[in-house]
């Protein structure tokens, strides 16, 4: 696409505290790899990360003559509110995307934010280089249902977005108090928020979005399901054509590695996820390659509702799930949000 139209070099940030850092660093090798000849800075809003970890990270950038990341202190979301933020999803590191305005330099007029579990697969140009139209963010349109939407005071069909890729105005931002308002709804909800950071940030910004291609972020439902059967299971409105997802799963950009009840992650013993390979490529390169595979984790009742998924004839099943999914969850959450906020 030619060269950078919005500026000379990208600006990419990551958050994670030490859990996850070795798999952010897998994600950053695999933006080197496929971004060699890109000026790249990289900014990571670091929860405690050990000196060992952040040693290897910066081993990644001297083997790919890339400039070493900036290191920038997270704030934490409870001492700056007063109050403990739930989690409803992730980790209490995520909330330090949202003072991405506050520490961040002040000339940086675009960023782009990565998840740490996501593995670049191709150039990031065409996907930096994307006309906003006067939006605040670009990111990949979410396959929730609108009862969903109603939770974080969203209408049917507004967008509900996945920020775990987000191209982000830096000046729309701070020109729109976006980081205050964020923090006023959380705290005006007593840290109580459905999907946590994302909600918030997808209440605050829902119509600034433009949605990208999902080729830029495709998510592991993509691989889990069928389109026909994702639609059946998430009943999502407005959502992206087949064809567009059926390119997204066959050549994408950026994978995404998001959880799922049905599929586990590639760095997690059990994973057969499409392109588990793709990860476990750079993973090998990188100095975690010796790392074993974590051991998979998780509650009595998702264990028992796997089994009930699995032992279900699957045209029951998905609906079944569905259910719990589009029905359930959201009246379960809106009824803890209810008590909980009083």
């Amino acid at each position: 696409m030619g060269k950078n139209i919005y500026e000379d070099e990208m600006y990419i940030v990551y958050a994670s505290d030490d859990n996850f850092s070795d798999i952010m660093g897998v994600s950053i090798l695999s933006l080197f790899e496929n971004n060699k000849d890109e000026n790249i800075n990289i900014y990571i809003l670091d929860s405690n990360i050990s000196k060992d970890n952040k040693d290897k990270i910066e081993s990644i950038c001297v083997n790919y003559s890339k400039k070493l990341p900036m290191w920038i202190q997270a704030k934490n979301i409870n001492d700056v509110l007063g109050i403990n933020v739930e989690m409803d999803r992730g980790s209490l590191s995520q909330y330090a995307r949202l003072f991405i305005g506050d520490l961040l330099d002040k000339d940086i007029k675009r960023v782009l934010y990565l998840d740490c579990d996501t593995i670049i697969e191709k150039s990031i140009k065409d996907l930096w280089n994307i006309d906003l139209e006067g939006n605040t963010i670009a990111a990949l349109k979410d396959a929730f249902s609108s009862r969903y939407r109603a939770n974080i005071r969203l209408k049917p069909n507004d967008i509900m977005f996945n920020s775990g890729v987000m191209l982000i105005d830096m000046l729309k931002w701070k020109e729109n108090r976006i980081e205050d308002r964020l923090l006023k709804l959380i705290k005006k909800n007593n840290g109580i928020i459905q999907q946590g950071d994302q909600g918030a940030l997808n209440s605050i910004l829902s119509k600034q979005t433009l949605c990208i291609n999902p080729k830029y972020n495709a998510v592991t439902i993509f691989f889990d399901f069928t389109y026909e059967n994702m639609l059946i299971y998430r009943k999502p409105p407005n959502f992206y054509p087949k064809e567009e997802i059926k390119k997204a799963i066959e050549d994408p950009v950026i994978i995404h590695y998001t959880t799922s009840f049905i599929s586990r992650r590639p760095w997690v013993e059990g994973c057969n996820h499409k392109y588990k390979d793709r990860y476990l490529y750079y993973k090998n390169k990188s100095p975690w390659s010796n790392e074993p595979f974590r051991q998979y984790k998780a509650g009595v009742i998702k264990r028992l509702f796997i089994k009930i998924f699995n032992i279900m004839p699957y045209y029951f099943s998905i609906r079944f799930a569905s259910i719990l999914q589009v029905y359930i969850r959201p009246i379960v959450n809106r009824v803890k949000l209810k008590r909980l906020t009083v």
